[in-house]
């Protein structure tokens, strides 16, 4: 929906990361707390209030989101994409200078949270969104204010699920690094080739050379069968750990599929959970009348 130019590949940034190395620097997500005023101050939100028209809007929060105006590069075209239909929605729900500052700062989090990292962390960043939600509908200084009714936070959640968390892989594919495995093998038991240095092996290389021209032009050709040499010991063992890592990666593919697979589904179920319309428990039978 807001993905505009999406299929560009020049987005990507393809990166050789050791998969050990990212795991371990995962960031952790931050702690839920108050963001009302955080990145659009009280100056700001009168600017962007005193806007006419959608295109002075987009002008205005594209300088103040430090974004590329008026020709953005597709990276900000889409941040600035997602971050005006939000305040779109915000004026149609009616929400107040403070509210909508502090749906910008909500979203603006759960997009840093995204971005974070290459891997999948969409179950995460569900969870650090709601706790920052309900930060804002909760009278309980100073760890959370009221300042969303219970229909302005269920709009809110709504909406942010049906525009960002619908498109939280395609977010993530356009703002992070493509991960490529780089897989290196060492054999234990077998001897390293020694390196020479460059100057001896230069010279070594130059003689040889020599002495094999000297040889072809004294020399007939002459035509020699050598007889087929057994596979070594080395090349059998290569061969063996070859087949075993294929196969064992084979079944890591596999598994790692069948992860994601489900994480989909939980997502997916989750998300119509939360689409289909609250419905009030049933209430008791009427009094039997006497």
């Amino acid at each position: 929906m807001f993905i505009k130019g999406l299929p560009g590949v020049v987005l990507t940034n393809v990166q050789d990361v050791s998969w050990a190395a990212l795991v371990k620097r995962r960031p952790a997500l931050p702690q839920p707390r108050i963001c009302m005023w955080k990145y659009l101050d009280i100056h700001s939100m009168h600017r962007l209030e005193k806007t006419a028209n959608v295109e002075e809007m987009r002008e205005v929060l594209a300088q103040l989101l430090g974004l590329g105006w008026p020709e953005p590069n597709l990276r900000d075209a889409i941040t600035l994409d997602l971050f005006s239909h939000a305040l779109i929605f915000c004026r149609e729900q009616g929400f107040s200078l403070e509210q909508t500052s502090t749906a910008c700062a909500l979203l603006q989090d759960l997009h840093k949270a995204c971005v974070a990292t290459p891997l999948g962390n969409v179950e995460e960043c569900y969870r650090y969104f709601t706790s920052v939600l309900f930060c804002h509908g909760v009278r309980r200084p100073p760890f959370s204010i009221n300042l969303f009714e219970e229909e302005q936070l269920m709009a809110l959640a709504d909406y942010v699920v049906n525009t960002y968390f619908r498109h939280f892989k395609l977010y993530k594919y356009v703002f992070t690094p493509q991960v490529r495995l780089d897989l290196s093998l060492t054999y234990k038991g077998l001897q390293t080739p020694k390196l020479w240095p460059e100057d001896e092996t230069e010279k070594e290389g130059g003689e040889e050379v020599e002495e094999q021209a000297v040889t072809l032009l004294e020399e007939t050709p002459e035509t020699v069968v050598e007889p087929q040499q057994e596979p070594s010991q080395t090349s059998i063992l290569r061969e063996y750990i070859k087949t075993q890592l294929n196969k064992k990666l084979g079944q890591l593919q596999e598994l790692v599929e069948e992860r994601f697979k489900a994480s989909e589904e939980r997502l997916s179920s989750k998300l119509t959970a939360l689409e289909q319309p609250f419905q009030p428990p049933p209430g008791k039978g009427k009094n039997k009348t006497k």
